[in-house]
């Protein structure tokens, strides 16, 4: 992004003691005139040398009022373009480090106006008449400063390439973003991870996973402790269904203590389920829960309880089911802890279980509720009481041919 101030004071300060010196240099200014025919030899009064040189030293001070009263002495009328140029130069300086954009734009302007800078200065400032257009948001004609000096500038380096995506991204162009973002990167030994970052956005936008998934490679390696890198590689992976790398990727970032929010342990939980490591994933969210990482709520609780479910863990299973079931709504997390109750042939604990989701009501299928009751009642050798279930669960489609089966059963007997 644009220069901060500290940095354009320091390259102007180092361009203008450059040209300063220059200017007192006979042999500088033979090379000049070789090098650049249609300038005329640098030249600069003693006493505008003096000034230019008390400014230079205030402006290193940071002390911008004592630099503006020694400019401000100065008669531009009485100046060389040589001398005009490097006055307008270091005016922008001043501006500029004070936040007064435009106005150091205009006197950039002025100072390539003037006539006294050589070929290169004048792209030198052009460049960086683009950067203070971007420095005061105008995006717009920070692109169009900058396409046009890269029309005349000789090799251009990877920040300008950077400068000139990030304008376009920010009017919302990412087609036109895009090639220079990858100029960038590609032109750059060590790529700033700004730039990378770009780059991965635009192939992100633009759904090319195979092309951010190096990218994000990179960035990891340049900064191994952005939580993000890691979330969103683990994502990446996920959009591509390689689901082990996905989880690989987060793991690492728990491992390594960067997971923070409710939503990245939920995630993470969830992930070790679909990939069959129940256990852990049971392991994950219960210490999350502990501490208090995790909001302890109802599904949170239902979610506890399936992975050790699913991890054929059923005594584990018992109390966040049971915690869970008490925060519901309605009654069918008390038939879920039946359904594990009768796994385990608690035959009471199922009667007792399915009572309170009958109690809580609201049952999405109650039929499978009257259904198990007649079962738990039935292996309780309360043959009359599971009859009276079994009756209610013949009302269900679903249930019905289990139900008259043991109601057979009862009567046989």
């Amino acid at each position: 992004m644009p220069l901060r101030a500290r940095d354009y004071l320091i390259s102007l300060v180092a361009a203008a003691l450059t040209a300063l010196a220059l200017a007192a240099s006979p042999a500088a200014v033979a090379q000049e005139d070789e090098d650049e025919g249609r300038r005329s030899a640098p030249t600069i009064s003693q006493r505008t040398g003096e000034k230019l040189n008390e400014a230079i030293e205030f402006l290193n001070n940071d002390d911008y009022a004592s630099a503006r009263a020694v400019l401000s002495d100065i008669d531009l009328e009485d100046l060389s373009p040589y001398e005009r140029s490097r006055v307008e130069q270091i005016w922008s300086g001043i501006e500029y480090s004070e936040g007064n954009y435009s106005a150091a734009r205009e006197h950039l302007q002025q100072a390539i106006n003037a006539g006294g800078f050589s070929d290169r200065e004048i792209s030198q400032a052009k460049y960086q008449v683009a950067q203070i257009y971007m420095a005061e948001e105008n995006w717009k004609q920070g692109a169009a400063a900058l396409e046009e000096w890269f029309r005349t500038a000789g090799e251009p380096n990877s920040s300008a390439y950077y400068l000139l995506a990030a304008a376009y991204y920010q009017m919302e162009d990412l087609d036109a973003a895009l090639e220079p973002a990858k100029k960038a990167v590609e032109l750059s030994d060590e790529p700033q991870a700004s730039w990378i970052e770009l780059l991965l956005a635009l192939y992100l936008t633009r759904e090319n996973y195979d092309a951010a998934l190096p990218l994000l490679e990179r960035l990891i390696v340049m900064e191994p402790q952005e939580k993000n890198h890691w979330l969103r590689l683990s994502s990446l992976y996920q959009q591509q269904e390689e689901y082990a790398q996905a989880l690989a990727a987060l793991q690492i970032a728990y491992n390594a203590g960067y997971l923070e929010q409710d939503s990245e342990y939920q995630r993470l939980s969830d992930m070790l389920r679909f990939n069959e490591i129940p256990y852990r994933a049971a392991r994950v969210l219960k210490t999350a829960m502990e501490n208090e990482n995790v909001e302890a709520d109802s599904e949170t609780y239902e979610k506890l309880a399936n992975a050790w479910i699913q991890a054929r863990d059923f005594d584990e299973a018992i109390p966040p089911l049971t915690r869970a079931a008490e925060l519901s709504d309605n009654g069918d997390l008390y038939l879920r802890l039946a359904q594990v109750q009768i796994q385990r042939e608690e035959w009471q604990n199922a009667v007792d279980a399915l009572q309170e989701a009958m109690n809580k009501g609201d049952l999405e299928d109650p039929g499978q509720a009257n259904l198990l009751m007649g079962i738990a009642l039935f292996n309780l050798d309360r043959l009359r009481d599971a009859r009276e279930y079994f009756q209610r669960a013949t009302r269900s489609e679903e249930q019905r041919d289990m139900a008259s089966d043991y109601i057979k059963l009862i009567d046989s007997k």
